[in-house]
Protein backbone atom coordinates (compact mmCIF):
# COMPACT_ATOMS: atom_id res chain seq x y z
CA UNK A 1 0.00 0.00 0.00
CA UNK A 2 1.77 3.41 -0.94
CA UNK A 3 0.55 6.69 0.06
CA UNK A 4 1.06 10.15 -0.83
CA UNK A 5 0.66 12.69 2.01
CA UNK A 6 -1.40 15.76 0.80
CA UNK A 7 -1.41 18.19 3.93
CA UNK A 8 -3.73 21.00 2.75
CA UNK A 9 -6.35 18.01 2.15
CA UNK A 10 -5.64 16.17 5.58
CA UNK A 11 -5.22 18.51 8.56
CA UNK A 12 -7.87 18.06 10.83
CA UNK A 13 -9.71 21.50 11.37
CA UNK A 14 -9.04 21.15 15.12
CA UNK A 15 -6.38 20.51 17.26
CA UNK A 16 -5.94 18.14 20.20
CA UNK A 17 -4.91 19.74 23.38
CA UNK A 18 -1.84 18.55 24.62
CA UNK A 19 -2.30 18.62 28.56
CA UNK A 20 -5.56 16.69 28.22
CA UNK A 21 -5.14 14.46 25.14
CA UNK A 22 -1.47 13.81 25.34
CA UNK A 23 -1.09 10.40 23.14
CA UNK A 24 -3.90 12.19 20.53
CA UNK A 25 -1.86 15.71 19.79
CA UNK A 26 1.38 13.64 18.91
CA UNK A 27 1.93 10.58 16.63
CA UNK A 28 4.34 8.78 18.36
CA UNK A 29 6.24 6.07 16.89
CA UNK A 30 9.55 5.12 14.46
CA UNK A 31 9.48 4.77 10.57
CA UNK A 32 10.22 1.15 11.12
CA UNK A 33 7.36 0.47 12.63
CA UNK A 34 5.41 2.30 10.84
CA UNK A 35 6.65 0.84 7.97
CA UNK A 36 5.56 -2.57 9.29
CA UNK A 37 1.97 -1.38 9.99
CA UNK A 38 1.34 -0.28 6.61
CA UNK A 39 2.47 -3.58 5.32
CA UNK A 40 0.54 -5.59 7.42
CA UNK A 41 -2.31 -3.16 7.12
CA UNK A 42 -2.30 -3.27 3.56
CA UNK A 43 -2.28 -7.27 3.17
CA UNK A 44 -5.10 -7.68 5.98
CA UNK A 45 -7.59 -4.95 4.35
CA UNK A 46 -7.20 -6.74 0.36
CA UNK A 47 -8.94 -9.40 1.98
CA UNK A 48 -11.62 -7.98 3.68
CA UNK A 49 -15.42 -5.93 2.21
CA UNK A 50 -13.67 -2.96 3.06
CA UNK A 51 -12.60 0.00 0.45
CA UNK A 52 -9.56 2.34 2.37
CA UNK A 53 -8.89 5.73 0.13
CA UNK A 54 -5.56 7.37 0.59
CA UNK A 55 -5.10 11.38 -0.15
CA UNK A 56 -3.75 10.80 -3.81
CA UNK A 57 -7.09 8.88 -4.42
CA UNK A 58 -5.59 5.22 -4.79
CA UNK A 59 -8.09 2.56 -3.51
CA UNK A 60 -7.12 -0.44 -1.67
CA UNK A 61 -9.15 -3.14 -0.04
CA UNK A 62 -10.97 -6.27 -1.10
CA UNK A 63 -14.33 -4.54 -0.79
CA UNK A 64 -16.90 -4.04 -3.59
CA UNK A 65 -18.95 -0.47 -4.41
CA UNK A 66 -21.30 -1.25 -1.01
CA UNK A 67 -19.08 -2.10 0.90
CA UNK A 68 -18.01 0.29 3.72
CA UNK A 69 -15.22 3.12 3.24
CA UNK A 70 -11.93 4.19 5.34
CA UNK A 71 -10.50 7.43 4.32
CA UNK A 72 -6.86 8.01 5.64
CA UNK A 73 -6.86 11.64 5.79
CA UNK A 74 -3.08 11.52 7.47
CA UNK A 75 -0.90 8.10 6.39
CA UNK A 76 2.01 8.84 7.63
CA UNK A 77 0.53 9.84 11.56
CA UNK A 78 -2.00 6.62 11.03
CA UNK A 79 0.51 4.37 9.84
CA UNK A 80 3.25 5.69 13.18
CA UNK A 81 0.01 5.52 15.65
CA UNK A 82 -0.78 2.14 14.19
CA UNK A 83 2.92 0.66 14.28
CA UNK A 84 3.71 2.08 17.86
CA UNK A 85 0.61 1.05 19.58
CA UNK A 86 -1.37 -1.21 17.49
CA UNK A 87 -5.64 -1.02 18.15
CA UNK A 88 -5.12 1.71 21.00
CA UNK A 89 -3.33 4.09 18.21
CA UNK A 90 -5.84 2.86 15.48
CA UNK A 91 -8.18 4.82 17.80
CA UNK A 92 -6.18 7.58 18.83
CA UNK A 93 -5.40 8.34 15.35
CA UNK A 94 -9.44 8.19 14.74
CA UNK A 95 -9.75 10.95 17.46
CA UNK A 96 -7.17 13.19 16.00
CA UNK A 97 -9.02 13.33 12.73
CA UNK A 98 -6.65 11.51 10.44
CA UNK A 99 -9.18 9.53 9.41
CA UNK A 100 -12.52 8.49 9.03
CA UNK A 101 -15.81 6.91 7.33
CA UNK A 102 -19.25 7.88 6.45
CA UNK A 103 -19.76 4.29 7.80
CA UNK A 104 -17.52 3.89 11.18
CA UNK A 105 -20.24 1.31 12.56
CA UNK A 106 -20.38 -0.89 9.31
CA UNK A 107 -16.26 -0.66 9.12
CA UNK A 108 -15.74 -1.40 12.76
CA UNK A 109 -17.99 -4.42 12.38
CA UNK A 110 -16.35 -5.57 9.90
CA UNK A 111 -12.97 -5.44 11.10
CA UNK A 112 -14.68 -6.87 14.45
CA UNK A 113 -15.83 -9.80 12.68
CA UNK A 114 -12.24 -10.63 11.51
CA UNK A 115 -10.50 -9.51 14.31
CA UNK A 116 -8.39 -13.07 14.57
CA UNK A 117 -7.14 -12.60 11.33
CA UNK A 118 -6.13 -9.20 10.78
CA UNK A 119 -2.81 -9.79 12.19
CA UNK A 120 -0.46 -12.65 11.18
CA UNK A 121 0.64 -15.54 13.76
CA UNK A 122 4.02 -14.23 13.67
CA UNK A 123 3.33 -11.48 14.47
CA UNK A 124 0.87 -12.22 17.02
CA UNK A 125 3.75 -14.25 18.67
CA UNK A 126 6.04 -10.76 18.09
CA UNK A 127 3.30 -8.77 20.07
CA UNK A 128 2.69 -10.95 23.04
CA UNK A 129 6.57 -10.10 23.80
CA UNK A 130 5.73 -6.45 23.95
CA UNK A 131 2.44 -6.43 24.55
CA UNK A 132 1.07 -3.54 26.95
CA UNK A 133 -0.32 -4.31 30.86
CA UNK A 134 -2.75 -2.11 32.13
CA UNK A 135 -1.37 0.60 34.59
CA UNK A 136 -1.17 -0.34 38.23
CA UNK A 137 -3.14 2.79 38.99
CA UNK A 138 -6.49 1.28 37.22
CA UNK A 139 -6.18 -2.19 39.01
CA UNK A 140 -10.27 -2.03 41.06
CA UNK A 141 -8.62 -1.53 44.55
CA UNK A 142 -11.78 0.32 46.88
CA UNK A 143 -9.05 3.54 45.92
CA UNK A 144 -8.86 2.24 42.34
CA UNK A 145 -12.26 1.61 41.50
CA UNK A 146 -13.60 5.34 43.11
CA UNK A 147 -11.02 6.76 40.22
CA UNK A 148 -12.04 4.74 37.68
CA UNK A 149 -15.86 4.80 38.02
CA UNK A 150 -14.86 8.71 38.26
CA UNK A 151 -13.13 8.36 34.59
CA UNK A 152 -16.41 7.43 33.19
CA UNK A 153 -19.39 7.99 35.33
CA UNK A 154 -18.66 11.36 36.54
CA UNK A 155 -18.21 12.61 33.61
CA UNK A 156 -21.80 14.78 33.71
CA UNK A 157 -25.34 13.55 33.86
CA UNK A 158 -26.05 16.16 31.37
CA UNK A 159 -23.60 14.01 29.31
CA UNK A 160 -25.44 10.92 29.98
CA UNK A 161 -28.67 12.38 29.54
CA UNK A 162 -28.27 13.67 25.61
CA UNK A 163 -28.38 10.55 24.90
CA UNK A 164 -30.40 7.95 27.26
CA UNK A 165 -34.19 8.06 27.59
CA UNK A 166 -36.24 9.27 30.40
CA UNK A 167 -35.33 5.96 32.89
CA UNK A 168 -31.82 7.19 32.05
CA UNK A 169 -30.63 3.17 31.98
CA UNK A 170 -27.19 2.81 30.42
CA UNK A 171 -27.27 -0.96 29.76
CA UNK A 172 -28.50 -3.39 27.17
CA UNK A 173 -32.62 -3.17 26.56
CA UNK A 174 -34.67 -5.63 25.34
CA UNK A 175 -36.99 -5.16 22.52
CA UNK A 176 -39.81 -6.96 21.47
CA UNK A 177 -38.71 -9.30 18.40
CA UNK A 178 -40.03 -10.28 15.45
CA UNK A 179 -38.24 -13.07 13.14
CA UNK A 180 -36.07 -13.96 15.99
CA UNK A 181 -34.28 -10.49 15.51
CA UNK A 182 -35.16 -7.42 17.72
CA UNK A 183 -37.85 -4.76 16.37
CA UNK A 184 -37.52 -1.36 16.35
CA UNK A 185 -39.92 -0.14 19.09
CA UNK A 186 -39.47 2.79 22.17
CA UNK A 187 -36.35 2.56 23.83
CA UNK A 188 -37.84 3.37 27.40
CA UNK A 189 -40.03 0.88 27.47
CA UNK A 190 -37.59 -1.22 26.05
CA UNK A 191 -35.30 -0.85 29.09
CA UNK A 192 -38.27 -1.26 31.32
CA UNK A 193 -38.90 -4.74 30.09
CA UNK A 194 -35.07 -5.25 30.61
CA UNK A 195 -35.13 -4.64 34.00
CA UNK A 196 -38.39 -6.07 34.91
CA UNK A 197 -36.77 -9.31 33.33
CA UNK A 198 -34.11 -9.04 35.43
CA UNK A 199 -36.58 -8.79 38.76
CA UNK A 200 -38.10 -11.18 37.84
CA UNK A 201 -35.38 -13.52 37.62
CA UNK A 202 -34.64 -12.74 41.61
CA UNK A 203 -37.99 -12.87 42.43
CA UNK A 204 -38.68 -9.37 43.05
CA UNK A 205 -41.87 -9.04 44.80
CA UNK A 206 -43.75 -7.44 48.01
CA UNK A 207 -41.97 -7.67 50.99
CA UNK A 208 -38.71 -8.90 49.11
CA UNK A 209 -35.51 -7.06 50.81
CA UNK A 210 -33.21 -6.43 47.32
CA UNK A 211 -29.94 -5.68 47.27
CA UNK A 212 -28.84 -3.65 43.61
CA UNK A 213 -25.00 -3.75 43.21
CA UNK A 214 -24.26 -0.74 40.66
CA UNK A 215 -27.10 1.71 40.93
CA UNK A 216 -26.66 3.43 37.66
CA UNK A 217 -29.32 6.36 37.88
CA UNK A 218 -31.86 4.45 39.61
CA UNK A 219 -34.36 3.12 37.64
CA UNK A 220 -34.26 -0.45 39.00
CA UNK A 221 -34.41 0.29 42.26
CA UNK A 222 -37.76 2.56 41.23
CA UNK A 223 -38.91 -0.35 39.52
CA UNK A 224 -38.52 -2.99 42.50
CA UNK A 225 -39.78 -0.26 45.12
CA UNK A 226 -43.27 0.00 42.93
CA UNK A 227 -43.18 -3.94 43.26
CA UNK A 228 -43.65 -3.25 47.06
CA UNK A 229 -39.40 -4.44 47.69
CA UNK A 230 -37.18 -2.91 49.91
CA UNK A 231 -34.04 -1.65 48.18
CA UNK A 232 -30.47 -0.85 49.16
CA UNK A 233 -28.74 0.04 46.40
CA UNK A 234 -24.98 1.35 46.10
CA UNK A 235 -22.78 2.83 44.07
CA UNK A 236 -19.40 4.40 43.72
CA UNK A 237 -20.17 7.39 41.53
CA UNK A 238 -21.11 10.66 43.09
CA UNK A 239 -23.01 11.64 39.94
CA UNK A 240 -25.03 8.92 40.20
CA UNK A 241 -26.12 8.80 43.61
CA UNK A 242 -27.40 11.91 43.59
CA UNK A 243 -29.31 11.66 40.38
CA UNK A 244 -30.68 8.21 41.45
CA UNK A 245 -31.29 9.54 45.55
CA UNK A 246 -32.91 12.53 43.23
CA UNK A 247 -35.66 10.49 41.12
CA UNK A 248 -36.15 8.28 43.75
CA UNK A 249 -37.43 11.24 45.86
CA UNK A 250 -39.74 12.32 42.96
CA UNK A 251 -41.08 9.13 42.84
CA UNK A 252 -42.15 9.21 46.20
CA UNK A 253 -40.22 5.95 47.13
CA UNK A 254 -37.70 7.77 49.40
CA UNK A 255 -39.24 5.71 52.01
CA UNK A 256 -38.64 2.24 50.18
CA UNK A 257 -35.05 2.78 48.46
CA UNK A 258 -31.89 4.04 50.19
CA UNK A 259 -29.07 5.07 47.63
CA UNK A 260 -25.45 4.82 49.06
CA UNK A 261 -21.73 5.57 48.06
CA UNK A 262 -20.46 2.35 48.90
CA UNK A 263 -17.84 -0.70 47.44
CA UNK A 264 -19.56 -3.50 46.95
CA UNK A 265 -16.66 -5.34 49.36
CA UNK A 266 -18.08 -3.04 52.65
CA UNK A 267 -21.24 -4.10 52.44
CA UNK A 268 -23.38 -5.91 55.38
CA UNK A 269 -26.63 -7.92 55.76
CA UNK A 270 -28.28 -10.49 54.40
CA UNK A 271 -31.20 -9.79 51.31
CA UNK A 272 -34.29 -12.15 49.70
CA UNK A 273 -32.92 -10.99 46.27
CA UNK A 274 -30.02 -9.18 44.15
CA UNK A 275 -29.01 -7.62 41.24
CA UNK A 276 -26.04 -6.50 39.52
CA UNK A 277 -26.78 -4.92 36.10
CA UNK A 278 -23.34 -5.02 33.89
CA UNK A 279 -21.22 -3.82 36.70
CA UNK A 280 -18.69 -7.13 36.58
CA UNK A 281 -17.26 -5.87 33.75
CA UNK A 282 -15.57 -3.13 35.43
CA UNK A 283 -14.89 -5.14 38.63
CA UNK A 284 -11.22 -6.20 37.25
CA UNK A 285 -10.86 -9.93 36.55
CA UNK A 286 -8.24 -9.75 39.54
CA UNK A 287 -11.73 -9.27 41.87
CA UNK A 288 -14.08 -11.06 40.45
CA UNK A 289 -13.60 -13.87 43.11
CA UNK A 290 -14.05 -11.43 45.42
CA UNK A 291 -17.35 -9.68 44.16
CA UNK A 292 -19.34 -13.16 43.43
CA UNK A 293 -17.92 -14.19 47.03
CA UNK A 294 -19.49 -10.84 48.27
CA UNK A 295 -22.92 -11.89 46.77
CA UNK A 296 -22.80 -15.22 48.03
CA UNK A 297 -22.37 -13.89 51.48
CA UNK A 298 -25.18 -11.17 51.41
CA UNK A 299 -27.72 -13.33 49.48
CA UNK A 300 -30.52 -15.25 52.17
CA UNK A 301 -31.03 -18.38 51.99
CA UNK A 302 -33.51 -19.16 49.46
CA UNK A 303 -32.79 -16.27 47.48
CA UNK A 304 -31.89 -15.56 43.74
CA UNK A 305 -30.01 -13.06 42.19
CA UNK A 306 -30.34 -11.77 38.23
CA UNK A 307 -27.33 -10.89 36.87
CA UNK A 308 -26.75 -9.03 33.52
CA UNK A 309 -23.27 -8.86 32.19
CA UNK A 310 -21.44 -8.31 28.55
CA UNK A 311 -19.70 -11.56 28.19
CA UNK A 312 -16.94 -12.36 25.65
CA UNK A 313 -15.98 -16.27 24.34
CA UNK A 314 -13.48 -17.81 26.65
CA UNK A 315 -11.12 -18.52 23.63
CA UNK A 316 -10.90 -14.27 23.38
CA UNK A 317 -11.01 -13.50 26.83
CA UNK A 318 -7.96 -15.52 28.02
CA UNK A 319 -6.06 -14.22 24.16
CA UNK A 320 -6.65 -10.80 25.03
CA UNK A 321 -7.04 -10.75 29.06
CA UNK A 322 -3.74 -9.25 29.59
CA UNK A 323 -3.63 -6.88 26.52
CA UNK A 324 -4.40 -2.86 27.26
CA UNK A 325 -6.54 -1.93 24.90
CA UNK A 326 -8.54 1.41 23.49
CA UNK A 327 -11.04 0.98 25.46
CA UNK A 328 -9.79 0.56 28.99
CA UNK A 329 -7.50 3.74 28.11
CA UNK A 330 -10.39 6.07 27.46
CA UNK A 331 -13.77 4.42 28.56
CA UNK A 332 -13.59 2.02 30.73
CA UNK A 333 -10.09 1.68 32.93
CA UNK A 334 -9.38 -1.14 34.63
CA UNK A 335 -11.80 -3.58 33.20
CA UNK A 336 -12.66 -7.00 31.70
CA UNK A 337 -15.14 -8.49 29.84
CA UNK A 338 -15.51 -12.00 31.77
CA UNK A 339 -16.65 -14.98 29.49
CA UNK A 340 -19.39 -17.27 31.39
CA UNK A 341 -17.10 -20.09 31.45
CA UNK A 342 -14.95 -17.75 33.79
CA UNK A 343 -17.83 -16.57 35.51
CA UNK A 344 -18.80 -20.42 36.27
CA UNK A 345 -15.01 -21.26 37.57
CA UNK A 346 -15.64 -18.07 40.13
CA UNK A 347 -19.00 -19.48 41.32
CA UNK A 348 -17.44 -22.60 41.82
CA UNK A 349 -15.73 -21.03 44.56
CA UNK A 350 -18.81 -20.36 45.96
CA UNK A 351 -22.14 -21.96 47.09
CA UNK A 352 -23.90 -20.27 44.01
CA UNK A 353 -24.33 -21.46 39.85
CA UNK A 354 -26.28 -20.29 37.27
CA UNK A 355 -29.59 -21.78 37.00
CA UNK A 356 -30.83 -19.54 34.24
CA UNK A 357 -29.24 -17.74 30.92
CA UNK A 358 -30.64 -15.52 27.82
CA UNK A 359 -28.52 -14.52 25.60
CA UNK A 360 -29.62 -11.29 23.51
CA UNK A 361 -26.73 -9.36 22.18
CA UNK A 362 -28.36 -8.34 18.80
CA UNK A 363 -30.23 -5.68 21.33
CA UNK A 364 -27.65 -4.64 22.91
CA UNK A 365 -26.60 -3.58 18.97
CA UNK A 366 -29.95 -1.72 18.42
CA UNK A 367 -29.24 -0.09 21.69
CA UNK A 368 -26.10 1.37 20.87
CA UNK A 369 -27.39 2.63 17.37
CA UNK A 370 -30.39 4.66 18.65
CA UNK A 371 -27.88 6.17 21.58
CA UNK A 372 -25.43 6.58 18.90
CA UNK A 373 -27.96 8.28 16.27
CA UNK A 374 -28.77 10.31 19.41
CA UNK A 375 -25.32 11.52 20.59
CA UNK A 376 -24.63 12.46 16.63
CA UNK A 377 -27.44 14.83 16.68
CA UNK A 378 -25.86 16.26 20.15
CA UNK A 379 -22.79 17.78 19.03
CA UNK A 380 -23.51 21.26 19.77
CA UNK A 381 -24.76 20.57 23.03
CA UNK A 382 -21.76 18.15 23.97
CA UNK A 383 -19.58 21.49 22.99
CA UNK A 384 -21.70 23.35 25.70
CA UNK A 385 -21.37 21.27 28.59
CA UNK A 386 -17.39 21.62 27.96
CA UNK A 387 -16.42 18.56 26.07
CA UNK A 388 -14.24 19.51 22.99
CA UNK A 389 -13.92 17.96 19.54
CA UNK A 390 -11.35 15.18 20.58
CA UNK A 391 -13.86 14.09 23.01
CA UNK A 392 -16.55 13.72 20.72
CA UNK A 393 -15.31 11.61 18.22
CA UNK A 394 -13.82 9.42 21.44
CA UNK A 395 -17.27 9.05 21.88
CA UNK A 396 -18.25 8.58 18.65
CA UNK A 397 -15.81 5.70 18.51
CA UNK A 398 -16.66 3.96 21.71
CA UNK A 399 -20.43 3.82 20.55
CA UNK A 400 -19.82 2.46 17.33
CA UNK A 401 -16.68 -0.17 18.16
CA UNK A 402 -18.99 -1.27 21.09
CA UNK A 403 -22.03 -1.81 18.62
CA UNK A 404 -20.23 -3.14 15.76
CA UNK A 405 -18.56 -5.68 18.40
CA UNK A 406 -22.12 -6.91 19.21
CA UNK A 407 -23.27 -6.91 15.24
CA UNK A 408 -19.82 -8.79 14.83
CA UNK A 409 -20.86 -11.40 17.77
CA UNK A 410 -17.41 -10.39 19.04
CA UNK A 411 -19.39 -10.04 22.23
CA UNK A 412 -22.62 -10.82 23.63
CA UNK A 413 -24.58 -10.00 27.15
CA UNK A 414 -26.56 -12.18 28.81
CA UNK A 415 -28.68 -12.09 31.48
CA UNK A 416 -27.72 -15.15 34.23
CA UNK A 417 -29.94 -16.24 37.48
CA UNK A 418 -27.80 -17.12 40.23
CA UNK A 419 -29.06 -19.21 43.25
CA UNK A 420 -27.84 -22.49 45.71
CA UNK A 421 -28.81 -25.40 44.64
Amino acid sequence: MTSTRTRNQSTAPWTADPERWPDVAVAAGSPARAAVAQAVFGTAVARLPVRVRLPDGSPHGGGDADAPVMHIRQPREFFRRFGASGLIGFGESYMAGEWDSPDLTGLLTVFAAHATELVPPWLQRLRRLAVRHQPPDDLQTIAGARRNIGRHYDLSNGLFALFLDETMTYSAALFPERDGAPAAGDLAEAQRRKVDRLLDRAGVGPGCRLLEVGTGWGELAIRAARRGATVRTITISREQQELAARRVAEAGLAGRVSVELRDYRDLDGRFDAICSVEMLEAVGERYWDAYFAALDRHLAPGGRIGLQTITMPHDRMLATRHTYTWIQKYIFPGGLLPSVTAIGDSLARTTLRITGREDFGAHYAETLRIWRERFGAQAARVATLGFDEVFNRMWTFYLCYAEAGFRAGYIDVSQLTLARI
